[in-house]
């Protein structure tokens, strides 16, 4: 298949890289998109305010790649009107994989990952979002080692990273053009090859409290929270299959908001 690939933790994602090479090892033709810095939790934002630059890079990913100033909403609307060579049709939109997970209305509406997929959904085509769920420790180890993840965390994203080539063009294949869905898929902790998807439904969780109090400077930072989660316990949420080792596949149809 030929996908159009994004992220929102930038070109030099090591879980971006991983992906691409799971999908050429499988044979797909890919186009990237990335923005140029980390554009996590942005959600669907597009920078209406300011020019966005779209630049050619090669980062030795074997296929044509461009990096774009703005956001992964940015990247994918200018990719598809502007930058893939005329008479390209793309078969699907993937973004990710994304550092950390994102399950749980509290993460899915802010996700810049989900929201590059949502892009491609917007402009008719089969969209699917990829995250890696970690622990908050393995996050913090992670971005003090400047983002390169040590063996066990690599070899881990690599199992992702095949799974997500496994399961795109299924998905892909499986979606009408126009439909208005983005498949959303989270990876265990750790992911293995015999890791089983199952189909979730997104936790409720409410994630209050994000800022600190106001400092001596008068701002507020953001910390980061999991939330709490209202789910029935009935359900099988997102959150809990990943907490049980599976492969998290939850159908986000936005055709139902107009229902």
């Amino acid at each position: 298949m030929r996908f159009l690939v994004t992220n929102d933790d930038g070109i030099e994602s090591v879980f971006l890289h991983e992906l691409v090479h799971a999908l050429h090892a499988a044979g797909h033709e890919l186009f990237i998109v990335a923005p140029k810095r980390e554009q996590s939790w942005i959600g669907a934002a597009k920078s209406r305010n300011r020019p966005v630059h779209a630049t050619s890079a090669d980062r030795g990913l074997g296929c044509p790649t461009w990096i774009v100033d703005g956001t992964p909403s940015d990247g994918i609307n200018i990719a598809v009107g502007h930058l893939l060579p005329r008479g390209v049709e793309i078969d699907a939109v993937i973004s990710g994989i994304n550092v950390g997970l994102n399950a749980s209305l509290g993460f899915i509406i802010a996700s810049g990952t989900i929201a590059g997929a949502w892009e491609g959904a917007l402009h008719g085509l089969p969209a699917i979002a990829f995250s890696q769920d970690l622990t908050t420790e393995l996050y913090d180890q992670l971005k003090a080692a400047g983002d390169v993840p040590d063996p066990e965390l690599h070899e881990v994203l690599k199992v992702s990273a095949q799974h997500a080539a496994r399961l795109a063009p299924q998905l892909a294949g499986a979606t009408l053009p126009r439909s208005f869905i983005v498949h959303n898929v989270n990876f265990p902790l750790p992911c293995r090859p015999e890791s089983e998807v199952r189909r979730t439904v997104p936790a409720r969780v409410v994630v209050p409290g994000l800022f600190t109090p106001a400092g001596d400077d008068g701002t507020h930072r953001l910390i980061f929270r999991l939330g709490d989660d209202l789910s029935p316990p009935e359900l099988l949420t997102d959150r809990i299959a990943l907490a049980n080792g599976f492969i998290s596949h939850t159908v986000l149809d936005y055709k139902k908001l107009g229902t």
